[in-house]
């Protein structure tokens, strides 16, 4: 598979959010504004991308028996470096993002891509898997954040969008979070033309002419 192709797989095809329904937990927590979730998606490609740089250039040299340590010892390296450079340049976000970008050091996504595809490939693989990801990532979070944010609070990037808009409050609290993620899954996998599950049954089976309870299974 090209690199092309690792890196534009998770932007919708297999987006790890949408499609994988992985990393729920800040999806749900700091989509209520848009800012927050670019931020928090952002920082999670960052981790990412770099995590995976690693853990490909190290897959020989970690022993199979503690790798998940290692990989999260990695990762959490990668974390404190966002934290400080949020903390430093970025305060406003890093206190609104809170103890949710400490907990990137195991969020499944991460780990998730490290296991299957950084520990098993070369490096420039492994960067366009990490970046394509974690923008799909990114842009599921901002996508999420943008339509809750401007329902729920009349605002885009902290921007009133109109007067005349009346928010509608639960958008932005958990259940409007859930009501928002549903509804774009379901469009994404509208656009996606997921093909229905074939259907098990005595058509398809191949031992329909010797079976003994034709269409007795199916019932």
């Amino acid at each position: 598979m090209s690199n092309l192709k690792e890196f534009t797989k998770g932007l919708i095809k297999e987006n790890p959010n949408l499609v994988g329904l992985l990393g729920m937990c800040p999806t749900l927590a700091v989509t209520n504004q848009a800012k927050n979730g670019l931020g928090m998606g952002l920082a999670t490609t960052f981790v990412l991308v770099c995590s995976n740089l690693i853990i490909s250039l190290l897959k020989k040299a970690i022993p199979k028996a503690v790798k998940l340590p290692c990989y999260i010892v990695i990762i959490a390296g990668f974390v404190t470096l966002v934290e400080f450079i949020l903390h430093g340049y970025v305060p406003s976000l890093y206190d609104s993002l809170g103890t949710f970008l400490s907990l990137i050091t195991v969020n499944c996504i991460i780990l998730g891509r490290a296991e299957m595809f950084a520990s098993k490939n070369k490096v420039i693989p492994s960067i366009c898997d990490g970046l394509g990801m974690g923008l799909g990532f990114t842009l599921s979070l901002f996508l999420i954040a943008s339509v809750r944010e401007i329902l729920g609070a009349g605002q885009w990037m902290g921007i009133t969008i109109s007067d005349k808009i009346q928010p509608i409050s639960i958008f932005v609290m958990s259940p409007g979070g859930f009501f928002v993620l549903g509804c774009i899954i379901a469009l994404v996998n509208k656009i996606a033309k997921r093909r229905p599950p074939e259907k098990i049954g005595c058509t398809g089976c191949p031992n329909a002419a010797l079976c003994g309870q034709k269409g007795e299974c199916a019932k």
